[in-house]
């Protein structure tokens, strides 16, 4: 019997995935200035965007972000909030943009984008005395957020091909 794709499947599968997503944003390999942190939990929403397209990642990207903010979001302002978590989480459903690499690339982009304004709007104060914030900000973003997504990327990528090879043999 071959499962369908209905609404209900995909509300059920994006579910999961920011379950997992939500469980891996816990799971801490580096911990980082500012309350910074590497971890994987990408790489679920990545999965979900690559299965499912843009559309429904980028929609379990923005509702990750508004759990993560009621869970544990630090919060200084509500334009802060929106660029640190839905948008930015967002921007994860555009991995299934074609080709893959354009899409991953995106992604990250978008992501140090709203991370990158934030930085500037709301936290400029940690710039070191005499520092251009958008310098700061991009300095501390693009490290971060690319190293996050090249471990998520490589970790999506091989979980990807091992669920294909499965969903296909069936």
């Amino acid at each position: 019997m071959k499962a369908r794709n209905t609404k209900v499947t995909v509300m059920v599968e994006a579910s999961l995935c920011m379950g997992l997503a939500i469980v891996l944003s816990r799971i801490i390999l580096f911990r980082l200035p500012q309350d910074g942190s590497i971890s994987l939990e990408l790489v679920p929403l990545m999965i979900l965007a690559y299965r499912q397209g843009v559309k429904t990642g980028t929609a379990a990207g923005a509702s990750l972000g508004v759990l993560l903010i009621l869970l544990s979001g630090y919060v200084l302002h509500p334009i802060q909030a929106l660029l640190d978590y839905p948008l930015a989480f967002a921007c994860v459903g555009l991995v299934a943009v074609r080709p893959k690499i354009a899409g991953f690339a995106l992604a990250c982009g978008g992501h140090i984008l709203c991370s990158t304004l934030s930085g500037v709007w709301f936290f400029s104060e940690f710039a070191p005395k005499g520092m251009n914030p958008w310098a700061y900000s991009l300095a501390y973003n693009i490290p971060v957020l690319g190293l996050k997504y090249v471990l998520s990327g490589i970790a999506a990528w091989l979980l990807w091909n091992v669920l294909e090879k499965r969903l296909t043999s069936r």
